[in-house]
């Protein structure tokens, strides 16, 4: 899994995977046309996605629901260092459960791997690829 981020210009970059992209951008107070989501609101909506796709296929592979799940997903900035915590992620279901239906909903959207990505904090490298002086003048 890749995906390639562009720098467009001023605070706009552009995000690439496979055949899809998507733009990144921040609000005029941070610089930005506020052209598209920031960096911490995609993050919410990967994990808003990644429960609602979970939450859609318990529901479908019961016969009880093929569409109209909800999700919202909110988290509080935190400093020191700076990072996002105390997430909430509230699922609507279009239909009424029951008891157990609403615990296996709850068990299938616990299985959604970003959620379990957070919860299991993996290791992150990072590579620099630096310019040398005679290739960023030419």
């Amino acid at each position: 899994m890749e995906v390639k981020v562009s720098h467009l210009g001023q605070v706009k970059f552009n995000i690439q995977s496979r055949s899809h992209s998507i733009l990144c951008d921040q609000p005029v107070e941070n610089g930005g046309e506020d052209a598209a989501m920031t960096p911490p609101e995609l993050m919410l909506a990967s994990l808003g996605s990644c429960a609602a796709f979970y939450a859609v296929q318990y529901l479908k592979t019961r016969n009880l629901a093929d569409s109209g799940v909800e999700v919202s997903v909110t988290a509080e900035k935190l400093k020191q260092p700076a990072r996002l915590g105390n997430f909430k992620i509230h699922v609507t279901s279009p239909v009424p459960l029951t008891e157990e239906q609403t615990e296996g909903l709850m068990r299938s959207v616990h299985h959604c791997l970003i959620h379990n990505t957070l919860l299991a904090p993996p290791e992150i490298k990072i590579d620099l690829a630096i310019a040398d002086a005679a290739t960023a003048h030419a």
